[in-house]
Parts: C-alpha cells; structure tokens; sequence
C-alpha cells in the first residue's frame, strides 16, 4: 500500500494543525502533573516530532508527545532534586533507548517479529486503545451534551463531508463543540481571562539539565518498559498506514530516533517525547499518512509553545470537547487490533489463540500491575507493557497444534 499524499499545501498546513490540536490536551497535562512547562512540552514535542522524522528519513508518520510512563519518576525527581535533575534524569532515559537500537541492530528484527506474530499484536492494539477509553469518558462525562455534540460533528464530517472537510473530523468536531461551548457559557472565565491576558509571542521558560545520578537511577530504568511500548506503537502506526515500519526504516532505526527525541525534548526542560495514539488514530480516521503534514503539526506544536495567546485557546478547551474526540480516536485504534486479528485469520477454534488473546485482554484492560525492581529502582508493569510481554512468553511457550497457523506473516503488509 503506498503512502497517500496531499499536493496541495493549503490542505497540508490545515491537517497538520488538527494533528498539534489532538495531542495538545495530554502533551500539557502530563507537565502540569510534574511540575514542568507546558510551553516547554510543547516546544519539546515539535522539536523532537521533527527530529524523529529526520532521523527516519521522513518514512514513518508519527507524532511524539509527552509521555505519561515517566509521569510518577519524574514528579518524585522534580520535588527531590528539582526540574534540571529530572531532565538529566530523561536524557539517560533516552540514552537507554539508543542502547536497545544497537542491540537490535545487533541481534536483528527478524527475530524480534518472530515474537510478535499476529495473535499478539492484534489484542495488543486493542488494548492501546480501549486502555485510553477511561480518559476520553472521564473527559466526556464533565459534560456529555458538549461530548456528544463534538463527536457528531466529527462523525458527521467524516461520513457526509466532501474535499478537505472530510479530512478534517477531529478539527471540525473541536471547532463545532468549542463554539457550542462558548454559546452555552462553558469555557470557564479564568480561561477566557487567560487568553485575553496573554501575550501573542514568547519564548518558553527553558531550562538546561544537570546530571544527578541519584535522578538517573530513578528514571532512566522505566526506558526498558517504554521499549516494548514503543515495539506496540511502531506496529500499530504500521497497521494503520499499511506497511511494515520495523523492518523498513527498521526497529533499530526508530528507536534510535525515538531517543535522540527524548534527549532533545529533555534538554530543553521539557518532559520525555513518546509515540501518540491521539495522533494515529487521526491517521485512522482521515487515511492521510503524508509525513509531511505531521510535520507540519510538529511546526505547529512549536509555535504553541512560542506563542502563550494560543496555548491558552487549546488549554480553553472544556474537557467535554476533548472527550468527544478522544471517544473516536482511541476507539479507531482498538477498531486497527479487531483489523488486525481479522486480516490475519486467526482461527479462535484453537484454544492456543484463545489463551493468548484472553492473556493479554484481561492483564491489559483489568487494571493488574506487577512490580518489577530494575537497577534498585522499583517499577510497575502494567497497561499496553504487561499486555505485550504477556503474549510475548505466552505466544513462545505455548505449544502449536499441528495444523495451526498464526495467520501471514508481517511482511505482506507491503
């Protein structure tokens, strides 16, 4: 399948600005939980947005946003050691990744695929998206009419919409479910008062970072669980535009950019870079998978950050707004899993694909978590990280039946 283009640059700045819209809303929240900037992230985000997609060669359609993984370390860092400690603390976290990118170099992708057949990665995208499903209906429900009304409209532009409208359901259902808000007296004064206040352009408030190992100790070991959240989301990012991204750029490849990305954002005094769903799930809903226009979002991103008057618009935005939309994204990427196991024909008459699938459904959706103690530093093992390593063992020692198979292998994605 090849990659779909826009041609006209127009429509490319405007699908690159619904891309910055839909990661906007977890990108600031994860600094504000930590005590960093969120004009810092933002800025961090679209730097590191851009400097993946160098570092990839433009091949792989992605969004980096703040990450959420490293939200408990990096707010114990930020009120031990302070905010320079927690971004030395990140960097090492980023250097971990171009450690795996040489060991995968070194050992090779194809046995890394071996271990992620299609009985696994299906169910593990499910649970990518339903996972998130708690955020978006504790988004809606501060105000499900506002909810609703923002993910009719998005629905309605991507059914019923004609030409560029149709590309644009999650900007179209923001902007409907925004000026509902503003009609009914949602959007709160302090937020109105804080757009009125704030200047059009400004530089965020960087800081440089400073190398504590007691910080180090503490963060950089979460890496080796963001690893297998990043093997999930390059292969559902994958599945969505319809090509192999671990064996073209390459696993070793992204991760090496994913943590040059995380270094940059770090640097700056912004939080660490990951892989966003909001984003893949608007290349899910639109079918524009032009890099480019990511690209573009990540530009956007930038000028958020340097522009404290529109960050103050997006932060404006009621939580029922960002609830509508949230429904519909992380629900077309629980939809790519149920693609997934189809496309590839797993046959549910084998108890052995019923194991596995029900593993990483129940371990990954109902909440368990493991503690897991790396380099001294106590970690919890659990979401889209348990499910994936779950069908990982369960898929390796689980014996076949003699007339199953796991359906094509990774590579007719092409």
């Amino acid at each position: 399948m090849t990659t779909p283009t826009v041609q006209d640059p127009a429509r490319r700045v405007v699908l690159g600005l619904q891309h910055s819209v839909a990661m906007f809303g977890a990108t600031v929240l994860v600094p504000i939980l930590v005590g960093l900037s969120p004009s810092v992230a933002l800025f961090g985000a679209g730097v590191a947005t851009l400097l993946f997609h160098l570092l990839t060669r433009g091949q792989v359609p992605i969004f980096l946003g703040s990450s959420f993984a490293f939200i408990a370390p990096t707010a114990l860092v930020v009120k031990e050691f302070g905010p320079a400690a927690a971004g030395g603390g990140l960097i090492a976290a980023g250097a971990m990744y171009l450690l795996f990118s040489g060991l995968v170099k070194l050992l090779g992708t194809d046995r890394l695929l071996r271990v992620f057949p299609p009985v696994v990665t299906g169910p593990v995208i499910i649970v990518i998206g339903l996972g998130l499903s708690s955020v978006a209906v504790n988004q809606a429900k501060t105000n499900w009419w506002l909810a609703l009304a923002t993910l009719a409209a998005a629905v309605i532009a991507s059914l019923w919409g004609r030409g560029l409208f149709r590309m644009l359901p999650i900007l179209i259902g923001v902007v409907t479910g925004y000026a509902v808000s503003l009609l009914t007296g949602q959007v709160s004064r302090e937020g109105l008062d804080a757009i009125a206040a704030a200047p059009l352009l400004g530089l965020p408030d960087f800081h440089a970072p400073t190398l504590d190992w007691r910080a180090v100790a503490i963060i950089a070991p979460v890496a080796v669980v963001t690893f297998i959240e990043h093997v999930g989301d390059v292969i559902v990012n994958g599945r969505v535009v319809g090509k192999n991204f671990l064996e073209k750029p390459g696993l070793s490849r992204t991760l090496f950019a994913d943590g040059i990305a995380n270094m940059s954002s770090a640097a700056l005094g912004g939080p660490a870079a990951t892989t966003y769903a909001e984003n893949t799930g608007v290349l899910a809903l639109t079918r524009v998978y032009d890099p480019r226009v990511l690209q573009i979002g990540a530009a956007f991103a930038v000028l958020f950050g340097c522009s404290p008057k529109l960050a103050a618009v997006l932060k404006s935005l009621p939580q029922g707004v960002l609830g509508g939309v949230s429904i519909l994204l992380f629900g077309m990427i629980a939809s790519v899993g149920i693609r997934t196991l189809s496309e590839a024909r797993i046959d549910f008459a084998h108890s052995r694909n019923l194991i596995i699938v029900s593993l990483i459904l129940v371990l990954g959706l109902g909440g368990a978590a493991f503690p897991v103690t790396v380099g001294g530093t106590s970690l919890s093992l659990s979401g889209m990280a348990l499910a994936a390593l779950t069908g990982i063992v369960a898929n390796l020692i689980l014996p076949r039946q003699r007339d199953e198979a796991d359906g094509p292998p990774e590579r007719t994605l092409h």
